[in-house]
């Protein structure tokens, strides 16, 4: 009985636990819906890290960005539909530059520039 008392034995489990945060990006233009990981997306080079574009491009969806993603054209605008309270505030540079694009409504974003939080439909204008 003395030996049971004397041989506790301490086993350390290491559990790693996370939260998988899935944002939805739908193209209105074509209906797809393309899910992400929100903290496990791969800065992809275009825009800024987890831009419409960037994640747009990641996705295989084609939206033009002349520039490269560097707001400084507005080819990448896009509209969002739904999901504004999911996008980063607008910034005044790409304030300046959505109201030069023809028919542009506060719904506008630059794809390069709009950051994403969580789920959107956006539509590509054409």
């Amino acid at each position: 009985m003395a030996w049971h008392l004397a041989c506790h034995c301490l086993i350390a489990v290491h559990v790693t636990l996370y939260t998988v945060l899935v944002g939805k990006l739908t193209l209105l233009n074509d209906s797809s819906v393309h899910e992400f990981d929100l903290a496990r997306v791969p800065y992809g080079g275009h825009g800024l890290p987890m831009s419409v574009l960037d994640l747009s491009l990641q996705v295989g969806i084609e939206l033009n960005h002349d520039c490269g993603g560097s707001c400084s054209c507005t080819t990448c605008h896009v509209e969002i539909v739904s999901g504004e309270e999911n996008c980063s505030p607008m910034e005044e540079d790409e304030s300046d530059l959505v109201a030069t694009v023809e028919g542009a409504t506060s719904k506008y974003r630059l794809g390069c520039q709009c950051i994403v939080k969580g789920d959107i439909v956006f539509r590509i204008p054409v």
